[in-house]
């Protein structure tokens, strides 16, 4: 599953991105970030400055192994994500007003750099400390998972994984545990709310995460992380199994008016997808088989597309024998639709029964055909 926020960032720095030089030549600075990182094998490093209203990026190019300094004049922003090795890697820094932070560590271990300078930075690599030991064994063990495989027969590839697969959910686990421990030993500090942010925050189920919310000091409510999440958490409700489907009102990339009544007395599944989302394909996620399965008046499609060209999609649907029903973002509409059902990962399906209720929210074809299995035949 591809986090959106990365992918979305991915093809903001391709197309969109506001490219700021390097050095700054003269004049005050607001932010300073040095790092120093071993390991790195590819020297450009993105630098992706935040606050609620804009993003602001900045690229450059380490002039010695590991090495780079980023001057920032431009202040007001809250925090900084700076991606590595063709942006498969990041950390975040938070910025407090203006001031230098470093950063610094072995870039094969992502969580585990340390990022010095403000209080938040601070008290995060302190509590890092403590869970040094348990993100270092997930990071192996899901180097492992991913790893060389040709030189390994498949009894033994699958035997292994299978047995690293058990051990990373056990690892997951403890590290909830000691998550959980430190944000109530520490409810005081703005760092908790980052821990519940980077641990908890989950768009299937949010109760952990309402759970350590409300263990934090009411004098937080004011850091902007906390309403961000609260209003996640709201959000996340919208699209809880068992619950009436987010209705909306959008056209579809041949200009006809779709919503939820466009569907009614029939299972509706919606697919949102994208160009740039290697799995997020017609034929990886099986729809082309449920759609050539399915009359349609049981059962009916709907892709949302992260797609700006409506002509040029309109084009490659000619070419196929199925006749796609599709939303594409050329108006915003699919990111819209996005928001509106809470989807932080693509791809990401719902499927929707007669009566407008979530029963399936899930990003694997196996499960879709299953579970239209069990309910319509």
């Amino acid at each position: 599953m591809r986090s959106i926020r990365f992918k979305i960032i991915k093809q903001f720095l391709l197309t969109i991105g506001i490219l700021l030089s390097l050095v700054s030549c003269g004049g005050n600075v607001a932010y300073q970030i040095e790092g120093k990182l071993t390991n790195l094998e590819d020297q450009t490093v993105y630098a992706v400055f935040e606050n609620e209203d804009i993003k602001v990026v900045d690229t450059i190019t380490c002039e010695k192994p590991g090495q780079f300094l980023i001057q920032q004049k431009q202040g007001d922003f809250r925090e900084v994500t700076l991606f590595f090795e063709g942006k498969t890697r990041w950390v975040t820094a938070f910025l407090e007003g203006e001031g230098k932070i470093t950063i610094s560590g072995d870039i094969n271990y992502p969580t585990l750099l340390k990022v010095k300078g403000g209080r938040i930075n601070d008290r995060l690599s302190s509590m890092k400390k403590e869970l040094a030991p348990l993100l270092k064994e997930r990071a192996d063990l899901a180097r492992k998972l991913h790893g060389d495989k040709q030189n390994r027969d498949s009894v033994n590839i699958a035997i292994e994984d299978t047995d690293i697969a058990s051990r990373l959910a056990n690892v997951h686990h403890l590290l909830e545990e000691k998550v959980t421990d430190l944000v109530k030993k520490n409810s005081k500090e703005e760092a908790s709310v980052v821990l519940i942010q980077t641990y908890f925050m989950r768009p299937d189920d949010t109760r952990q995460m309402d759970e350590l919310l409300a263990v934090l000091d009411p004098k937080l409510k004011d850091f902007y992380l906390v309403p961000k999440l609260e209003e996640y958490s709201t959000r996340a409700k919208r699209t809880a199994l068992g619950v009436e489907a987010p209705d909306f009102k959008v056209k579809n990339i041949y200009g006809k008016p779709v919503s939820l009544d466009s569907f009614s007395k029939k299972y509706l599944l919606l697919a949102f997808t994208a160009p740039w989302c290697d799995m997020c394909q017609t034929e990886d996620l099986y729809l082309d088989k449920v759609a050539m399965k399915y009359p349609k008046d049981k059962l009916d499609m709907l892709l949302i597309s992260l797609d700006e060209d409506s002509k040029e999609v309109r084009q490659v649907l000619a070419k196929d024998s199925i006749a796609w029903n599709l939303v594409t973002d050329s108006a915003g509409q699919a990111t819209m639709l996005v928001d509106l059902y809470n989807v932080s990962a693509l791809p990401r399906c719902f499927l929707i029964d007669e009566e407008g209720k979530i029963v399936l929210r899930t990003d694997n074809g196996v499960e879709i055909q299953q579970t239209l299995e069990k309910l319509i035949e």
